[in-house]
């Protein structure tokens, strides 16, 4: 069997006919010397051409080590890894729901044989099953994240969802009721033992995770705000978890209106009356929102309360996130500057807040072209 040789980097063997071993010599690891080995079924022009490109990767510094990894065990490897120390407990949820629910067909494929085209028809094939456009680009985030990671790791030279082209963000405008009908359903609240939170949530825009995982320690009724720290939410298999805030600029503080001090100080009453009722029943948690008997409540408890009112009062529908919605767009409607509204909500940059909201800007648009014209031309 013919043999020939780089020069001292590399070999092409045949092993049968029409069967060629490449041989070559890797990046060294720790100084040790390190080789490379594959085997090409073909001619000995086509084993060549591959030795030429493993010397081309090493000489760049592209190099990868081969690997047998599969998809799922890299992608499993990244949740526990990766993702165990650098995602809150809910997301970390939700990549796995992702992964497990839409990779399944490629689990067993090798890692390094995932091209861009596969993914695509992933993507392809879940927007033909009528899923939505959020629904593909949320495992395209997930997908990146974790294919980032690998070529942080060297099992991959390059990204392959880099060159996938995933589908458009929808523009949806968001759905939020008019201040009558808030009225109407604050009126029609005022029977639920969560009427206060609901008050709260209008005047803070705080997430249902952020409500949920207020303690009184993070409120100051006297000078009238309150930190958000946590978060509190179901996960699945480990029940109601402490996390942290969606993103950095989630861990803020909020300043607190009259209304809001009022309906927190309805709450701290009502949990003191509790006490002194149920005596060692009561369980000092220490959450500003909590259960009958003072645990931490479930957030669903909440969104299960507020659907009920809405449904049986007839009102428009609109989920308990939207009252956050209607803070925003109260604000924005009031005229106050994107970026306190940024800092109230808690959004990562002033562009999410732009890009969700803009459905109000064209009203702001038209007053602030009118109040220019005004400034301008006195008298016209």
């Amino acid at each position: 069997m013919g043999e020939r040789r780089g020069k001292g980097t590399g070999s092409v063997v045949e092993r049968s006919p029409g069967t060629w071993r490449v041989r070559y010599q890797a990046p060294s690891v720790n100084g040790q010397r390190k080789w490379g080995s594959e085997t090409v079924r073909g001619s000995r022009r086509q084993a060549e051409k591959l030795l030429r490109e493993k010397l081309r990767l090493v000489e760049n510094k592209s190099y990868v080590p081969k690997t047998k990894e599969s998809v799922g065990e890299f992608l499993q490897s990244f949740i526990d890894g990766y993702g165990g120390s650098n995602l809150s407990p809910r997301t970390l949820d939700g990549y796995k729901s992702y992964i497990n629910r839409y990779m399944g067909k490629v689990a067993n494929l090798p890692l390094q044989s995932l091209t861009p085209q596969i993914i695509q028809e992933i993507y392809s094939s879940m927007g033909s099953s009528g899923l939505s456009n959020t629904t593909i680009l949320q495992l395209h985030r997930v997908l990146h994240k974790a294919f980032k990671i690998a070529v942080e790791q060297d099992k991959l030279l390059r990204n392959p969802c880099d060159k996938v082209h995933p589908p458009k963000k929808q523009q949806t405008e968001l759905k939020v009721w008019d201040t009558s009908t808030l009225e109407q359903f604050l009126n029609v609240a005022k029977t639920s033992r969560f009427y206060d939170v609901y008050r709260i949530a209008v005047h803070t825009g705080l997430r249902r995770s952020e409500l949920c995982g207020l303690k009184w320690e993070q409120v100051d009724l006297v000078n009238g705000s309150l930190s958000v720290t946590q978060t509190l939410q179901r996960v699945t298999g480990r029940g109601l978890v402490e996390g942290q805030p969606k993103t950095k600029r989630s861990r803020r503080s909020v300043d607190l209106d009259n209304t809001a001090i009022e309906s927190l100080r309805t709450i701290q009453g009502w949990q003191l009356e509790q006490k002194l009722f149920l005596s060692d029943v009561w369980e000092d948690s220490g959450y500003v929102v909590t259960d009958e008997v003072g645990k931490p409540l479930d957030a669903n408890v909440l969104t299960h309360d507020f659907q009920k009112i809405v449904t049986c009062s007839g009102l428009p529908h609109m989920t308990f996130h939207g009252l956050r919605h209607m803070t925003a767009t109260l604000l924005m409607k009031a005229g106050k500057n994107p970026k306190v509204v940024q800092e109230l909500l808690g959004h990562s940059t002033i562009g999410v807040t732009m890009d969700t909201y803009s459905h109000v800007m064209p009203g702001l648009q038209k007053d602030a072209v009118s109040a220019l014209d005004d400034m301008l031309n006195p008298g016209h």
